[in-house]
């Protein structure tokens, strides 16, 4: 189903999942999709114990084979172009969460999920935040009640040790991605 689907792919700064996320860049990429890469500023330019910056762009760019888009003048066209069939953001951090729900645009990613969704077409978040039970649960709440707008399922990963933290399951993403496009949730949504 994802085969010849035109699908962007937004990274944001929870570097933590960033391995994970690249993983499952690449078996979307096997769906025989096509995938146009974004990332946020900190994912561009920020080298942490998780990977340096330059080798994450660089991986990310030879799964697509497309430079990322990196800037914010440069995801504008996703939606007056009709570029895209399907936007995901993976990981969403809990600012990038904030920030769409409160319609604040000031990063690639903002702006590329803001365009897209001019178009009436999916957004499937994939929530990696440490406070998605605590500051974030209002944002993601009301963001589970905008149209279009569809999450990975997600649940806690560490109720022990983080009590409010939540981390979509990310081996999930291709079933989600066939959900959001055929308009539905993938079930459950809270693991």
């Amino acid at each position: 189903m994802l085969e010849g689907k035109r699908i962007g792919f937004a990274f944001t700064g929870s570097f933590c999942t960033m391995k994970e996320a690249v993983e499952q860049l690449r078996e979307l990429k096997k769906t025989g999709c096509d995938i146009l890469p974004v990332v946020s500023n900190s994912v561009y330019t920020t080298d942490t114990r998780f990977g340096r910056a330059a080798d994450f762009i660089a991986e990310i760019e030879e799964i697509c084979g497309k430079r990322v888009i990196a800037s914010i003048k440069d995801a504008e066209p996703i939606g007056p172009k009709k570029l895209l069939d399907l936007m995901v953001v993976m990981p969403c951090t809990g600012n990038t969460l904030a920030k769409l729900y409160n319609g604040i645009t000031d990063t690639p990613v903002t702006m590329a999920c803001k365009s897209h969704l001019r178009n009436g077409r999916p957004l499937l978040l994939c929530p990696a935040t440490n406070d998605g039970l605590a500051m974030n649960a209002k944002n993601i709440g009301g963001l589970m009640c905008l149209k279009n707008v569809y999450f990975l399922p997600f649940g806690q990963d560490d109720c022990v040790g983080k009590p409010t933290s939540l981390i979509a399951d990310m081996t999930r993403l291709i079933p989600a991605a066939e959900a959001a496009l055929a308009g539905e949730r993938l079930q459950p949504q809270l693991i």
